[in-house]
């Protein structure tokens, strides 16, 4: 599916397939905001490994600002992963939008409770936005992160 929502503007959070041009240039973006400061990079099996997840994309007419990924699971979850804003718009309010878009679309597709390994500096974003930390501090990608989650239909019953 392949989905556009119009924001001010020329900006845009849209649903991308997997393989397309937004979804390269997304990938681009996880490199250096996710990757490239811990001196990791994706191998080819990681990425066609993600044929089966929802790519979602802030961008406007000329570039991607922002990006995460969905991961359907069982039992009505679905995971956010690897979400990352251009370092000269992050504070601007794409990462709430996109996170608002997200859980509203999850909720579209039946699922009712959004999960995610948050690293631990971004624990404060989430908490702010309703997310809930679950369990103790692990490490993964060699930082610190924290299981996180929200029950989609409890926060938005009666919007």
């Amino acid at each position: 599916m392949y989905y556009i929502h119009k924001l001010k503007g020329h900006r845009y959070i849209s649903v991308v397939p997997h393989g397309s041009r937004n979804y390269w240039l997304a990938v681009d973006l996880r490199y250096a905001v996710l990757r490239e400061p811990l001196g990791l990079n994706y191998t080819r099996e990681q990425l066609l490994a993600e044929d089966k997840d929802i790519h979602l994309v802030y961008f406007t007419d000329s570039m991607v600002l922002g990006t995460m990924m969905l991961t359907p699971l069982e039992n009505g979850r679905i995971k956010m992963r690897q979400v990352a804003i251009d370092e000269q718009y992050q504070g601007a309010g794409i990462g709430s939008k996109m996170v608002e878009y997200a859980e509203a679309y999850a909720l579209d597709l039946g699922y009712n409770i959004m999960e995610m390994s948050a690293r631990k500096t971004a624990v404060p974003f989430y908490l702010k936005l309703g997310y809930q930390t679950v369990g103790d501090e692990y490490e993964e990608v060699t930082i610190p992160h924290y299981k996180m989650e929200k029950d989609l239909a409890e926060a938005w019953a009666g919007r």
